[in-house]
């Protein structure tokens, strides 16, 4: 049987919050075995554009990227926000390499096209074009990947790349070489049936359960696009998608299930 590999996404209020920031890794350092983190970092974003001047703009919750914007996002995601979620990291003893996309060309991808919406500088993941060979490596040599949600066009171009597909790509990638489960960690429980009641967990959700609670109303639309990329991984080889709060961290590395786990 191939051996386990955790892939986790850190976001939400969390990474925007020290004290939640430094318990998370605090627990992230003592997952046994390989791992690969992913983080966000939007607000941070917003409040380091406003002190330069530079106005953070959106269409139904998306960032469009311009010129100014994507400089602003490579500084904070893949400067300020990776090297100090690496530094923690190193002083937890957990031996952290900060990377992009564009490291060792692992995630290629391709500017989002021009429809009804230019979203700017935003990267769509090429599935197959995904070189995991120097990923592997790292994860065999014991390092431990950091990855910033930023990917590049091949041809100079840094790209704004949503976090949670990041995650769902590497997932299903290194899925051919590890058993795979994915987590995606925030400051919710899990999958909530009431988006204002934090014990209103849904704890298992599969296809025809999804289908049910969409046409029920049941979910937010917040929660969507992440469900949206843990069926993707799962229909792609990926072992276990689950959803549920950043302080269970550990004990969704050790066989249990605090949250919602999808399949």
């Amino acid at each position: 049987m191939a051996e386990a590999l955790y892939v986790i996404k850190v976001g939400g209020n969390v990474i925007d919050n020290p004290a939640l920031l430094d318990r998370f890794l605090a627990d992230f350092a003592q997952v046994k075995g390989h791992k690969v983190l992913i983080h966000g970092g939007g607000k941070i974003a917003t409040r380091i554009g406003d002190k330069l001047g530079i106005e953070s703009k959106y269409v139904d919750g998306r960032r469009i990227t311009d010129a100014a914007t994507i400089d602003v996002v490579t500084m904070v995601y893949g400067g300020l926000v990776n090297k100090q979620v690496v530094a923690k990291l190193q002083s937890l003893q957990c031996n952290a390499i900060g990377l992009t996309g564009a490291d060792a060309n692992i995630i290629p991808a391709v500017k989002r096209p021009v429809k009804t919406i230019d979203y700017g500088f935003v990267g769509d993941v090429e599935p197959s074009k995904l070189n995991v060979a120097p990923l592997k490596a790292m994860l065999e040599a014991g390092l431990t990947p950091v990855f910033a949600p930023l990917t590049h066009d091949g041809n100079s171009q840094i790209l704004n790349t949503n976090a949670d597909t990041i995650a769902s790509s590497l997932a299903t990638a290194l899925s051919a070489h590890y058993t795979v489960r994915l987590i995606y960690c925030f400051e919710k429980r899990g999958v909530l049936r009431d988006a204002n009641d934090d014990n209103a967990v849904i704890n298992l959700i599969d296809r025809e359960i999804y289908q049910q609670l969409l046409a029920d109303g049941v979910l937010s639309d917040g929660i969507l696009p992440k469900l949206e990329n843990a069926f993707s991984a799962i229909e792609s080889g990926v072992n276990e998608v689950l959803i549920g709060h950043a302080n269970d961290v550990l004990p969704n590395t050790t066989g249990a299930v605090a949250g919602t786990l999808i399949r």
